[in-house]
């Protein structure tokens, strides 16, 4: 009996090779705009780096610090989106902010500007600075010395004070949030500043800088004052330094990035 054999189609032994289907320019497009609309949902709901311009912040935050905000943290407001549309108000799926946690909100008096603070006071919350200290709800906010401290900041201006460790009282159940600050001076306006109230629906927000931040303590008219910071412009909480850069040399001059990375800030949590 003879067997017949027939070739498999599609095997090796006709020569045969499956047709490559080109990919046509509707279908490059389609995924092009699949990859930007997960980038921004990336960014709009659940992180987004910002870069620390300024030394507010110090010593928490360098300038070069690079940080991730947890965009839902807090809720989302149209701050939360790219180019801030207009499309509604307040806050989805809003969540009060804890005293001590570290912001990005938007700047009250332009909000196309990004700010980073420490948020001090909440909605009913009686803060006063007195002599250099701060007063929280009548009773001074306990701080420990920790010793000399000089940087350079943005203007490459030497910033010569005293770190404290300065313990806030935790609110929504947390514990006390312990930090350091740095104090210049025990002078001037905002160190001996009237009591403030804190309104419903707005936060107090100071820089860890105390002397160096324009935050809000100043409620005044001028183009800096920041005053009370409404619950929608916050964008997100700031829990970790990504990675951080010296930057003392412009970007072009490469050949120094190595020697300016800080590589014991990577990773480097918030507190």
């Amino acid at each position: 009996m003879i067997k017949e054999n027939r070739p498999v189609q599609g095997s090796e032994s006709t020569g045969d090779k499956p047709a490559r289907r080109e990919e046509t320019l509707g279908e490059s497009i389609r995924y092009f705009c699949v990859l930007l609309l997960a980038v921004f949902a990336v960014r709009s709901l659940v992180v987004e780096p910002f870069n620390i311009p300024s030394g507010s912040m110090i010593p928490t935050l360098q300038i070069g610090d690079f940080v991730l905000v947890s965009k839902f943290s807090y809720g989302y407001s149209r701050f939360s989106f790219p180019f801030s549309p207009n499309v509604f108000s307040g806050r989805i799926f809003g969540a009060e902010p804890h005293r001590g946690d570290v912001a990005v909100f938007r700047f009250t008096r332009d909000t196309s500007v990004d700010y980073i603070k420490r948020i001090i006071g909440l909605p009913g919350d009686h803060i006063q600075v007195t002599g250099g200290h701060l007063i929280l709800n009548g009773i001074e906010v306990p701080r420990t010395a920790l010793g000399h401290y000089e940087v350079l900041d943005e203007n490459n201006r030497l910033l010569s004070g005293e770190l404290y460790r300065e313990s806030l009282p935790g609110s929504g159940g947390r514990a006390p949030v312990d930090h350091d600050i740095l104090k210049l001076t025990d002078e001037g306006f905002a160190n001996d500043t009237p009591e403030y109230v804190v309104p419903e629906g707005s936060f107090f927000a100071m820089g860890d800088d105390r002397d160096d931040s324009a935050d809000s303590r100043f409620q005044g008219d001028g183009p800096d004052d920041l005053g009370f910071v409404p619950m929608q412009n916050l964008v997100g909480r700031a829990p970790v330094v990504l990675f951080s850069m010296d930057m003392r040399h412009p970007a072009w001059q490469f050949w120094y990035w190595p020697t300016e990375i800080r590589w014991n800030r990577f990773l480097h949590l918030v507190t």
